[in-house]
């Protein structure tokens, strides 16, 4: 765990999503705002809720039911129970569990919206989040039941729950009662105010904390698949030209100019002449920038919008206690992070498939000018029984498959639920978690074809058909770093460790592309 002096504070500024993967990774603290200006506006809105339950005020979720039974009137003497019949009948998710990284960036995410000072929640509330983070206590939340409006009810009821006591939680890895490992950490469970189980749970954290990682993500994936371009460009012998800058110039996608430019830079070396029997090289080399490029302009697109939703009050109502006013909205409503995932995952997808083009070359004897057969690194009186990357060949385009296959967007499934009250919903949860499954699979792709990449142009030094000292540094950096957990492969082995330790060097951050 790395943990440096220079805590996220919360309330005095919008978070980033940068800061949410940094505090997923407990790479940097979290603390909560001590400034009179943020401390008042949060207890103004506690005081002006308070006011209006004195004054028998009606308050959406506060003297009415919850959704369809907003028409109900909750007597006084049930309104401070009924926030914790919402935490109660809510929890009823299945499926896998989040991980720790996801259960905490889901936390930082709620709080930074709960830290807008618009939802009425104390300042008690807020600290006790913070104290979670401060702990590490992350709730058991599990990722299936969340249409992603009225926000995601189902798994927020777990974080909502253990900050009274209740369910399970991690804990100095082992799952245990929330309450034991409070009393173990020294915290006290809160008494949920009239409107606080609400605030907590009617919003959108989950898919914005799962679209801030999901980002973070692809971004790198996107860094990588420059790379590995580069990589099969030399093992290719292919045109550098097409990465030409006027070229670029007349088409002027940022992304698209931004991966030329990379790729220039990669190959900005002493490099043997281009294949002079192919003027212009297939589509996955000499299209790469517009299809990379596509990805990198949805993340550009994306970082606003998934920022703009983290940093957003989006729970229902919102509380404006300075101006003294309770506003109905559906500020819960998860459209804008479901488009979002929706659009991701599907440029990262055809970015997996373009990574499966440019590897189907390399092993293609017919196609790949001269290199051995699948890659192979066998010596000539064992090649007849040696494969090579045959079979990663096959393993990649079984996950691009399934990758491309889980492009159908989430967000138009829509499906009317709760009496038809909640009868448009947005998916924002499911197009996160697809587009979490897509990354793991064109990673896993892209590692593949890191590798594939990194051993044909060896082959290609070891024929003396390129010279090392002609590579880029940035080239030769990234073949040292593959070689440091994937040796040149000269005679058939297993992948398999090699290929997951690669992708924890990719989960980790571990290398650097530019």
């Amino acid at each position: 765990m790395i943990q440096n002096n220079n805590p996220v504070v919360f309330g005095d500024k919008q978070i980033s999503i940068s800061e949410v993967c940094q505090l997923a990774r407990q790479q940097r603290t979290a603390a909560l705002s001590t400034q009179d200006v943020f401390v008042n506006k949060v207890q103004a809105g506690v005081d002006f809720l308070d006011d209006l339950l004195k004054n028998d005020g009606v308050i959406y979720g506060v003297t009415t039911g919850y959704g369809d039974s907003v028409t109900v009137s909750i007597p006084s003497h049930l309104v401070e129970k009924l926030p914790y019949q919402l935490t109660r009948f809510h929890g009823c998710g299945l499926g896998a569990h989040f991980d720790n990284q996801e259960a905490r960036a889901i936390i930082v995410s709620r709080l930074a919206s709960l830290s807008r000072g618009m939802s009425g929640v104390s300042y008690e509330l807020l600290s006790l989040l913070t104290s979670l983070l401060e702990h590490d206590i992350l709730p058991l939340i599990p990722e299936e039941g969340s249409v992603g409006a009225s926000g995601d009810l189902t798994p927020l009821s777990y974080l909502a729950a253990v900050l009274i006591g209740e369910r399970q939680v991690r804990y100095k890895g082992q799952v245990m009662d929330t309450l034991t490992a409070f009393e173990q950490a020294g915290l006290t469970p809160i008494t949920l105010r009239p409107k606080e189980g609400l605030a907590l749970m009617n919003g959108t954290a989950v898919m914005t904390a799962i679209a801030c990682l999901n980002w973070q993500r692809a971004q790198y994936l996107c860094d990588l698949s420059t790379r590995i371009t580069a990589m099969v460009s030399v093992a290719m012998q292919g045109n550098a030209f097409h990465f030409d800058e006027a070229l670029h110039a007349v088409k002027p996608h940022q992304g698209q100019v931004l991966c030329a430019e990379r790729l220039r830079s990669d190959l900005n070396s002493d490099l043997p002449p281009s294949n002079s029997d192919r003027l212009q090289d297939r589509y996955s080399l000499r299209c790469a920038p517009h299809v990379i490029g596509v990805l990198q302009d949805t993340l550009d697109w994306a970082k606003g919008v998934i920022e703009i939703e983290l940093n957003s009050a989006n729970d229902n109502p919102i509380i404006d206690g300075e101006n003294r006013r309770v506003l109905h909205g559906g500020h819960f409503y998860g459209g804008h992070i479901a488009m979002v995932m929706d659009s991701l995952k599907t440029a990262v997808a055809n970015v997996a498939d373009l990574l499966d083009r440019q590897l189907a070359q390399l092993c293609d004897y017919k196609f790949n000018n001269g290199l051995p057969y699948n890659l192979s690194g066998a010596p000539a009186d064992v090649l007849p029984i040696n494969h090579g990357f045959k079979a990663v060949q096959i393993g990649v385009s079984s996950w691009t498959a399934e990758a491309l296959k889980n492009t159908m967007p989430a967000s138009v499934f829509s499906r009317s639920t709760e009496s038809h009250n909640q009868d448009k919903v947005s998916m924002g949860t499911i197009s996160s978690r697809d587009c979490r499954r897509v990354l793991a699979l064109s990673e896993q792709v892209a590692i593949a074809c890191l590798y594939a990449a990194t051993q044909a142009i060896e082959l290609r030094i070891n024929a003396q058909q390129l010279s090392k000292q002609s590579l880029t540094p940035a080239l030769l950096n990234t073949i040292d770093d593959v070689r440091a957990v994937s040796p040149f492969l000269s005679e058939d082995r297993p992948l398999e460790t090699e290929l997951r330790n690669g992708l924890r060097a990719l989960a980790n951050n571990s290398w650097t592309f530019y």
